[in-house]
């Protein structure tokens, strides 16, 4: 099984502010959606919780939460305990690639031990103010794939990147 991450990130790393997102980029939301759709996803309590009820658990995908929160429970996700396990239970299930959705912490703990294969990046040319930040892009570790540019439009406040990224060898 393959581990990916997918992540959107300012020119400054950063991810979110007060546990919501800093931008809204349509193209963005419809990639995760076609990219995640199908497959196991892992996200934390905080992540999983700052999306909208009405959209949880996020539809075409088995959700996994991560928590300290022994009595947490969303009804049509799957709470775990540790990273680990989360992605035993993806393996268990024959998943072929399963996605880490963030946040923040998690993020850091799948790239700290090392746990991603693929990382798609959308990253997003502008520096806001956060409280979340992305681990820096390592590119002695990391191999560009592919790179899919956009500039600002009407619906695009700012001009972004989808990247692909592969862990070298």
């Amino acid at each position: 099984m393959k581990i990916s991450l997918i992540v959107a990130i300012a020119d400054n790393n950063a991810i979110g502010l007060n546990n919501d997102l800093l931008w809204r980029l349509p193209n963005d939301m419809k990639y995760f959606r076609e990219i995640t759709s199908g497959h196991h996803i892992i996200t934390g309590r905080k992540n999983y919780i700052s999306i909208p009820q009405k959209f949880r658990p996020l539809p075409n995908r088995t959700n996994l939460v991560l928590t300290r929160q022994t009595d947490f429970n969303d009804e049509g996700s799957f709470t775990f305990y540790n990273l680990e396990s989360a992605i035993d239970f993806a393996k268990s299930n024959n998943e072929t690639e399963l996605f880490i959705i963030g946040g923040g912490q998690i993020y850091k703990e799948a790239l700290e031990k090392n746990l991603i294969d693929k990382m798609y990046v959308t990253h997003v040319h502008h520096h806001f103010e956060a409280d979340t930040f992305f681990p820096e892009i390592d590119k002695n570790l990391w191999e560009k794939i592919s790179v899919n540019a956009h500039e600002k439009d009407e619906k695009h406040p700012y001009a972004y990147s989808f990247v692909v990224y592969e862990k070298m060898n």
